[in-house]
């Protein structure tokens, strides 16, 4: 397998980008516009071909590059059903799989930061998880808006802590400059997964109090449009 983690400094985005290595299929996690051209000339670079490019769900603080990667190289590309965006090749849901050559992705519903929050888990001796903006590096993604719950993340977190201890956490942000964790250690160090109940976590989220994101009126309509700003 071909894998690299790809970073937006101005959102503080991670993008995922998965390759098989016989085929030469390649996928995209939650791109970023901005790094469309920086993405295309990796892909060429390692001799791959973008077959399909998906978002977590409808991002606030960036804009995606679903569309200008579709329209630059015939990419199928696709969000969870529950996405308002009209512009996809198509949708997923819970328990789909996504095909890359011979690499299969399981397609994993983790609502709450947003409604149309997922996630995607790759098996193997050292199984992967991208998280989206459900589960972070010793965080969790705020439920305060996109028709977010936070107890609808407490259950979408506790899904995902049934996988294995050494699953990688590969998530949506990261503001610290932390790039991996582990199921396991975040289960033990992640404080937001301290919660004794989802009351607890509900009232935990309740007093965040964060501010909105600088881009969240732009990004959004963007994001519902693939990217499209016109």
């Amino acid at each position: 397998m071909i894998f690299r983690q790809l970073f937006d400094a101005e959102s503080s985005t991670y993008s995922y980008l998965i390759g098989d290595e016989k085929s030469r299929e390649a996928l995209l996690i939650d791109p970023v516009v901005d790094k469309t051209a920086q993405n295309l000339d990796l892909l060429a670079q390692l001799d791959l071909k973008l077959v399909l490019a998906v978002d977590t769900h409808t991002h606030a603080d960036h804009i995606t590059g679903l569309g200008a990667l579709r329209d630059a190289t015939g990419c199928i590309t696709m969000m969870g059903n529950q996405a308002v965006a009209k512009c996809l090749s198509a949708t997923f849901s819970d328990g789909d799989q996504l095909s890359v050559g011979a690499l299969r992705i399981e397609v994993i519903y983790s609502p709450g930061h947003t409604d149309d929050s997922y996630s995607f888990y790759l098996p193997g001796p050292e199984p992967m998880l991208f998280s989206g903006d459900t589960l972070l590096i010793r965080g969790t993604g705020r439920t305060d808006f996109q028709n977010g719950s936070a107890r609808q993340q407490y259950q979408s977190l506790n899904r995902l802590l049934q996988l294995a201890d050494n699953t990688l956490v590969y998530p949506g942000h990261d503001y610290k400059g932390w790039t991996v964790s582990t199921i396991g250690e975040e289960r033990k160090h992640n404080p937001r997964l301290q919660a004794n109940s989802c009351d607890d976590y509900i009232k935990m989220m309740a007093g965040l109090r964060l501010p909105s994101p600088k881009m969240m009126d732009i990004a959004v309509p963007a994001n519902q449009s693939c990217g499209n700003l016109t």
